[in-house]
């Protein structure tokens, strides 16, 4: 067993980044790292160290969600808008909510506020 204290100067983030290119990061403060067997342990998170591509300092949470910023020219060239319970919408119809858009770019997942 051993010990080994860094310090992650002005970094707030350690992020963790999965051989799939999924990202989880991880406050800094009081981090505690362990690793046992084929699993690395940070904080609350836990992951297969086979799995892992790196993990990196950042200043910001890069933890992927699914969920980007969508600009309203995408939704200009949407082909098509599903509410979450399957059903086609137009844009006029679009109130509170997450809504899949399919456009020519992809499909995204988009939330209206």
């Amino acid at each position: 067993m051993g010990m080994l204290v860094t310090q992650a100067a002005d970094y707030p983030y350690l992020t963790f980044e999965a051989t799939d290119g999924n990202k989880i990061s991880v406050s800094t403060e009081s981090l505690t790292l362990t690793i046992s067997g084929t699993t690395l342990t940070a904080g609350n998170q836990s992951f297969t160290l086979v799995n892992l591509s790196k993990m990196y300092f950042s200043t910001t949470d890069e933890s992927t969600t699914g969920i980007s910023e969508t600009m309203v020219a995408d939704l200009d060239e949407a082909t098509d808008i599903y509410d979450l319970k399957g059903n086609k919408v137009s844009r006029s119809q679009m109130q509170k909510g997450v809504y899949i858009v399919k456009t020519p770019k992809g499909t995204f997942k988009v939330t209206v506020k």
